[in-house]
């Protein structure tokens, strides 16, 4: 009897052991997908949630149940299955369709090309309709870090889109951004997110609450292509990736500060809410900190050299402006010229000079009356800016 007993303690006690084990194991993204409790979660909604999981084809089930288990609280309760189910028939054709399909794992597919969403924005039916009109403009291309630059190139300016602070809204989906024709970095990123994902291309929103220098924060794309790279929405650099104007800056980032990091958007949850500045206290949009990657591509100045940054604004209407600039050092040498940015750029992107510290330059700004602008300044510390008001060409 004791034998039993010691037997059956014995018995138990793996019981135990294999339960805890199992627990263990089944924490994080091992959880298995839990019908019940996504259905209790949808509410009111709960018939379209159940209709969409009675009539997936079976083949593409994983991806609607993976959207389902990370679905924010609001899509829960709102999402149509006609809705799901077009988005995640669509995401399933172009990532089987692209040519690069082989070198895109299943777990980027379902992260970085099946979301119907970035954000916050407004939920949009884009798939269908981005794949039927963009899968043209990238055939033959052999590599999704090819074909988004192309889209990058192409989709802004055959719809008239551009880069304007007078967006209606920072988070425009991107219907909202055809509509007005008119988006900020945030919504710029959405639009070629969408893009990218329509056609099979796995991407992501990326982005920084302030740079370093407080000069603002930042949103822009990242394409996967055996690995991530970087672009700047609605601004390409031919078919590079990896080149942008605020990659300096990106080289500043801290990691390790809530508000100077870097973060990327990810649909599967994490332990780290993506921090958005346009809506603060949200935290239903999760991310992944990916700042030691650009910190990375930090090129440090000379020593005694730090970065100059020149804005020109028109004194009229207060808008940045485009104008051409020189440096001049005190024996009258020039040592810097380039053209400042205006409104077409985005506003934390500025025309910027590395000159020595400490040093009194000449800015000089010729005028439309044939007449020079200029201004003595002594820069003092790295990232400062100069703003200088121009007269008006009319």
């Amino acid at each position: 009897m004791a034998l039993r007993c010691r037997i059956f303690d014995f018995c138990m006690s793996l019981a135990v052991l294999f339960h805890v084990s199992c627990v263990e194991m089944l924490r994080g993204d091992d959880v298995p997908f839990d019908q019940g409790t996504v259905l209790v979660k949808a509410g009111s909604n709960v018939q379209q949630i159940r209709l969409a999981l009675d009539t997936v084809e079976e083949s593409q089930r994983e991806g609607l149940e993976f959207l389902l288990r990370y679905m924010p609280q609001r899509d829960l309760t709102s999402l149509s299955s006609e809705f799901l189910l077009e988005h995640v028939r669509f995401a399933y054709t172009a990532w089987k369709g692209a040519s690069w399909a082989k070198q895109v794992p299943k777990d980027i597919f379902l992260n970085n090309i099946l979301p119907y969403v970035s954000i916050n924005e407004r939920r949009d039916a884009w798939r269908k309709g981005f794949y039927e009109h963009f899968q043209s403009m990238i055939k033959g291309l052999e590599s999704p870090g090819m074909a988004a630059a192309r889209l990058n190139q192409v989709i802004f300016p055959m719809f008239g889109v551009k880069y304007s602070t007078k967006r209606k809204k920072a988070d425009q989906s991107p219907f909202e951004t055809l509509e007005s024709g008119l988006a900020s970095c945030t919504g710029l990123s959405i639009m070629l997110i969408d893009a990218c994902r329509a056609v099979g291309i796995p991407a992501r929103f990326v982005g920084t609450p302030l740079w370093s220098d407080g000069s603002g924060n930042h949103s822009w794309v990242e394409i996967w292509d055996n690995g991530w790279h970087f672009t700047g929405a609605a601004e390409p650099v031919g078919d590079a990736l990896d080149r942008a104007w605020f990659t300096g800056r990106a080289a500043k980032a801290d990691g390790s500060s809530h508000e100077h990091a870097i973060y990327a958007v990810s649909y599967r949850h994490t332990p780290i809410p993506f921090p958005m500045v346009w809506k603060r206290g949200a935290d239903y949009v999760y991310s992944v900190n990916v700042t030691d990657r650009y910190t990375a591509l930090d090129k440090s100045l000379p020593k005694g050299y730090v970065h100059l940054m020149l804005r020109t604004v028109d004194e009229t209407t207060g808008n940045r402006c485009s104008s051409p600039v020189q440096l001049q050092d005190q024996r009258g040498q020039v040592v810097f010229e380039g053209t400042t940015k205006d409104e077409r750029f985005d506003a934390n992107d500025h025309l910027t000079a590395a000159v020595k510290r400490g040093t009194t330059y000449q800015l000089s700004i010729p005028l439309a009356s044939g007449e020079r602008l200029v201004k003595t300044l002594t820069v003092e510390t790295g990232g400062q800016m100069v703003q200088v008001e121009v007269p008006s060409d009319e």
